[in-house]
């Protein structure tokens, strides 16, 4: 934490009530305030936050990384105290959290942003902690289901995906895109917009709900999904403060922030990306766009080689000192019990 921010918050802390001026912390995104995830979680959340704190914290969100950074360092901006919290995508950093991948295998979780993230809570808890030790976890979850974007017709079969140069978000998204003969770049969210005008890609897989935000009806044709209930790819998420910061609130603000965290959070996170999808596919539906579902034979033979993917990761995994065989099993139990009705604990 930066000597400023420390002197003001012990400054605050020792004001009389009767004098206190709000706490005021701030957390940045990487994206447009009216994405999904801002819109329906990040901003009512830290509302819900203020509110109950009864004005004695006031938690401003910075979008577009207006703090300063990239999204990649967002992690470490967050650890080291130059911003208050703010959302991360732990994939964005290739290697540093492998047993997050986890949950970004493909056709791991199903299409449903809000069961996903209920499994992605419980898998954080039962092998992530540890991982993210050095911020303090306010919720951990999952987006929608991940779909190809491009420009020329939709996807129809296997072959369509050679030679195709195809933004992807995570190791496992950027493994599965290879195994389809795709040329899969890697890059964060920002920068697939200008990579899609100026020729640098011809696609890339993410979810409808970026994709009125990103002008994908503008700079794509199609947008093609695969039959069945489980996502092709899907991205794990956390939102998290600077524990520093959080173990100097008073105990009272502390309960706050930990009464609007965990799975409630994460859950709410979760619907907050159902919501999105739901208005991004019709977006891209009004605007004439074509939308497509492979088939579900070819889906099975994607699936095939999502299959590959996982067995490949699971060798790796073992390698580098982890359980995949372990990993991959919990992860699948929890996917499992967050199936079916969800019960609403916002």
């Amino acid at each position: 934490m930066t000597l400023f921010k420390s002197a003001t918050l012990v400054a605050a802390l020792l004001t009389t009530p009767a004098m206190a001026e709000p706490i005021t912390l701030n957390f940045q995104h990487f994206v447009s305030p009216n994405s999904a995830n801002p819109k329906h979680f990040i901003e009512p959340w830290a509302k819900a936050v203020e509110e109950a704190s009864g004005g004695a914290l006031k938690i401003n969100i910075f979008p577009f990384m207006q703090l300063g950074g990239a999204a990649p360092a967002q992690y470490d901006l967050i650890a080291d105290g130059v911003i208050d919290g703010g959302w991360v995508i732990p994939g964005y950093q290739p290697g540093r959290f492998p047993e997050a991948e986890t949950m970004e295998l493909p056709f791991m979780v199903t299409k449903s942003a809000e069961e996903a993230s209920v499994a992605a809570w419980h898998f954080t808890q039962e092998y992530l902690a540890d991982d993210f030790a050095d911020v303090h976890l306010i919720a951990a979850h999952m987006h929608g289901p991940g779909l190809v974007h491009k420009t020329g017709a939709a996807i129809e079969d296997i072959t369509d995906f050679a030679g195709l140069k195809l933004r992807g978000p995570s190791r496992p998204a950027t493994l599965l895109l290879n195994k389809l003969g795709a040329t899969p770049v890697g890059m964060p969210v920002p920068a697939f917009p200008e990579a899609l005008a100026r020729g640098v890609v011809d696609g890339g897989v993410i979810t409808w709900e970026m994709s009125p935000s990103l002008k994908l009806d503008e700079l794509t044709d199609s947008h093609t999904d695969v039959a069945g209930d489980r996502s092709l790819y899907n991205l794990f998420f956390i939102w998290a403060m600077n524990r520093e910061v959080y173990e100097g609130l008073p105990e009272d603000l502390r309960k706050v922030i930990d009464d609007h965290s965990g799975l409630m959070a994460s859950q709410w996170a979760g619907r907050a990306h159902d919501i999105g999808d739901r208005d991004g596919r019709a977006a891209m539906d009004e605007a004439g766009n074509e939308i497509a579902e492979i088939s579900p034979e070819v889906a099975a033979q994607i699936k095939a080689l999502g299959d590959e993917v996982i067995a490949d990761w699971v060798v790796e995994m073992d390698a580098k000192g982890f359980d995949g065989a372990a990993l991959l099993k919990a992860a699948r139990g929890h996917v499992d019990a967050a199936q079916g009705p969800v019960a609403d604990v916002n």
